[in-house]
Order: C-alpha cells, then sequence, then structure tokens
C-alpha cells in the first residue's frame, strides 16, 4: 500500500526486549485502515513514534514523503488507548482547550467543540465533569478531542475497547466518514469482527515485525478453500476431528470452518458430517480476519 504516512525500518529496544524490529508499512489518505497484532506486538509503542513519544533506535516516519517534526504533528490527532482526558475539567471547555493547543483560534475552537460533542451524542454533557461519564461517553469525548481540530492524519489506540454497540457503530462511522473525506485512518483494536466491517485493509505485525498486510477482500480470499459447516447439536464440531485433507480452523456456536486442501474431497467431507447428524449449513465460504490473523502468526 502506497500512503500519505509512510513507516520506514523503525526499531526499538526496551533493555532485552524488541518492541519494533525493521518494521515498514505504510497507511494511504482516505481509507481506514486496521493495525492488528496481539499483546505486546508492538502497535502502541509504533503509534506513540509517529507523535514523538517514544525515541526510536533506527528507522523514520514520514508524511507525505517528509520527515515528522512538529508542525506535522500539530495536523495529527491521536487517541491514546489509556485514558487522556482531565477528569476534573468540563468536557466542552476539555474540548475546547485542545482544540486551541492545535492552533485553532478560540471561535473557531468553541464552534468546532459543539460541531463535534453534538455529531458524537455527547453535546448534552458538555458541561459534565469528564470523570463523570460513563466509560463509553469519555470515549467518544476523547475522539472528539482528535478530532476538534480537523486533523489529516487519524491514529487511534483501542478507540472500540468496552464500548456497547451502540457506541461501535457511533465511532465507527466518524472513522469511515472522516476517511471519505479524505483523512489517513489508522486505529488498532483486538475485535476482529469489528474491524473486517470498518476497514478497507489491515496491518498485522507480531514481535515488531510485519507478517501480512493487505486489502480485507484481497487477504480473505487468498489461500485454501474454506467450508463452514454445521451440525445439529454438536455445538464442540467434535465430528470434524479426524478428517482427511481437511483442517478445523475455527468452531463458534456449532459452525465448523475447514481449510479444505488442494485435493481434498468435500463430498467426502458431506458425508463425515451427515454421518454425524443433520447437516443445517455446509457451504464455501471466504477467510474471515479472525483466520487471517491466526495463520500470519503461525510460525
Amino acid at each position: 500500500m502506497e500512503g500519505a504516512l509512510e513507516l520506514i525500518g523503525l526499531r526499538r529496544r526496551f533493555g532485552d526486549v524488541v518492541a519494533l524490529d525493521d518494521l515498514t508499512f505504510s497507511v494511504p489518505a482516505g481509507r481506514v485502515i486496521g493495525f492488528l497484532g496481539p499483546n505486546g506486538a508492538g502497535k502502541t509503542t509504533t503509534m506513540r513514534a509517529i507523535f514523538g513519544l517514544t525515541d526510536l533506535d533506527a528507522g523514520a516516519a514520514h508524511w507525505r514523503g517528509r520527515p515528522i517534526g512538529m508542525q506535522e504533528r500539530r495536523t495529527f490527532g491521536y487517541m491514546p488507548e489509556e485514558r487522556g482526558l482531565y477528569p476534573n475539567m468540563e468536557v466542552g471547555e476539555h474540548v475546547e482547550y485542545l482544540g486551541r493547543l492545535h492552533g485553532l483560534p478560540p471561535d473557531a475552537a468553541a464552534a468546532a467543540t459543539a460541531r463535534w460533542l453534538d455529531r458524537l451524542d455527547v453535546g448534552g454533557r458538555a458541561s459534565s465533569k469528564v470523570g463523570a461519564l460513563s466509560h463509553g461517553n469519555q470515549q467518544r469525548v476523547q475522539l472528539a478531542a482528535a478530532l476538534v481540530h480537523d486533523p489529516e492524519l487519524l491514529v487511534l489506540d483501542e478507540p472500540l475497547a468496552g464500548l456497547d454497540p451502540t457506541g461501535v457503530d457511533a465511532i465507527g462511522a466518524v472513522l469511515v466518514e472522516r476517511a471519505r473525506a479524505g483523512c489517513c485512518v489508522l486505529f488498532s483494536s483486538h475485535q476482529l469482527d469489528l474491524v473486517e466491517d470498518l476497514c478497507e485493509a489491515v496491518v498485522i505485525i507480531d514481535h515488531g515485525r510485519l507478517v501480512a498486510a493487505g486489502a480485507v477482500e484481497d487477504l480473505a480470499t487468498m489461500g485454501s478453500r474454506r467450508l463452514a459447516v454445521r451440525v445439529e447439536g454438536d455445538r464442540d464440531g467434535a465430528w470434524a476431528a479426524h478428517l482427511c485433507g481437511a483442517a478445523v480452523s475455527e468452531v463458534r456456536g456449532g459452525e465448523v470452518r475447514l481449510a479444505l486442501d488442494d485435493d481434498a474431497d468435500s463430498d467426502a467431507v458431506l458425508e463425515a458430517a451427515r454421518s454425524a447428524g443433520r447437516v443445517t449449513e455446509f457451504v464455501f465460504e471466504r477467510r474471515r480476519l479472525s483466520e487471517v490473523f491466526r495463520e500470519a502468526l503461525e510460525p
């Protein structure tokens, strides 16, 4: 992926721990990109490096072909995973203050604050203390703070964590909206089903290294054939434990997803399923992002 944001050969070590190991990838403008990896993979370190919040041992971050400096960062929006708000400030006052730190004149900061709080359904809480809000509403306010100055690059660390479906829909809609307006959007999440719904492309890292990247649709159609089978009354997929030429990649609520070898006989799979009970589902499907993720992390 060619991109407005380019991370080139990032290296960072903390004592004996290698957090980033020659990490290179790019993020295009106008798209929502999911940034994935297991705990400790280096996602947060990468995001902090973009904003100069952690030093690099080697490598560089570029924005539109130039090294990122303080001036570029003033045009970026960042939502850290840890709460970055002052709990005793009023919501509206806080977001407006952060807008002014990004260079907005007072009137413009006030107008942008009102617009984004309304857009994120927390306009009625503008005079409330940040610490009095629920977790979900604090997430919305933190996103408003990242958006108040109309950033060109939006970097979000776990913005969907702990949200109810309404909150996920609200924030997801804003991310897609900003990308369509030309913003460069990069966000991390462990909620892979949500990432698959929101993102056009993903970057997957492990132990600070890039292990997979590309359009979600392309990654989903690569590799071996995928077959989803459900046998009534078998929620654990026990019937599929000893199939030949078909490996179980996932079992969810009785649905068994199989990765078929090139020479695997799908009729034999169907016969094995029928011998175990009534078959209520038997369909070829594309790979889920969760399967892409697991396979990318395999040694």
